[in-house]
């Protein structure tokens, strides 16, 4: 599957639960017409995956497609506590969407995560007006931190605490003619450290973070059909409207002329 495709899938829940069972726990053998998402948070279980034994522990993340013969047992005296959750995965069309994870993973244990677990669980319990779109905002939420861990190459929850202020810094000041010594100010950091610092957390140069933060904008005020690409380019800070329009094309693959207010390139 393309993260691409992930981007556009809708996740809908069908089953909630925080498992904090005794060490007699166990799940009986099924297939599951469901995507099976368990994230453990103490103790250990061994569960059986289309007959593959597959022992879980504090910090593993259990990905269970939809189709799977599964079952489970708890193997811990002190019983196995997990937040599990049953899904199905669509795209926008409606076709069914396949999660990118392994079957198991160790992510560890983040108290980020676990917060955002207890407010889907204090909704999926409490089941007010509007609930289901907050349960699926929350799940989403977490999805995207399970990718960030495992699938993407940046994390940004792990970004140094002087990176993500100069991060915030960039995208409320982008129009701005912005420098790295002007961001380094603002964060009070030594440029040539700042710029090393940044490299290092985004994997970006500052001065393509913030090409990328001014190329989004512009292409977006370019799909809203109510300026011409030199409004573009002046509002998202690029004085040179050649520079604008190369790099605008390398980036995105088209010329910033070709796209009209519907998306769609003109004709």
């Amino acid at each position: 599957m393309q993260l691409d495709d992930f981007n556009n899938a809708i996740p809908t829940l069908d089953y909630f639960n925080f498992r904090s069972n005794t060490s007699n726990w166990r799940i009986e053998p099924s297939t599951i017409d469901f995507i099976d998402l368990s994230y453990v948070v103490k103790g250990q279980a061994t569960y059986t995956i289309n007959q593959e034994k597959i022992k879980v522990a504090e910090g593993d993340l259990l990905c269970i497609p939809k189709g799977t013969m599964r079952s489970a047992v708890s193997c811990d005296p002190t019983g196995f506590e997990c937040y599990a959750t049953n899904f199905y995965l669509q795209s926008l069309t409606g076709e069914e969407v396949e999660m990118p994870l392994p079957l198991l993973s160790n992510v560890g244990l983040h108290g980020d995560i676990m917060s955002r677990y207890k407010m889907l669980s204090e909704v999926w319990l409490s089941r007010p007006p509007g609930y289901a779109m907050r349960t699926r905002a929350h799940f989403m939420l977490i999805l995207q931190r399970f990718l960030a861990l495992l699938i993407y190459e940046v994390n940004i929850y792990n970004y140094d605490p002087r990176v993500k202020k100069a991060i915030s810094f960039i995208t409320a000041n982008y129009a701005e003619p912005l420098t790295i010594s002007t961001v380094a100010d603002a964060v009070s950091l030594n440029p040539i450290y700042l710029g090393a610092l940044f490299k290092k957390e985004t994997h970006y140069t500052f001065r393509d973070y913030l090409n990328t933060v001014r190329l989004n904008q512009a292409e977006d005020m370019l799909r809203s059909g109510k300026y011409n690409v030199t409004e573009v380019a002046q509002h998202c800070g690029f004085a040179d409207i050649f520079y604008f329009s190369r790099i605008f094309k390398k980036h995105k693959g088209i010329p910033p002329s070709a796209i009209n207010s519907k998306g769609d390139l003109n004709k």
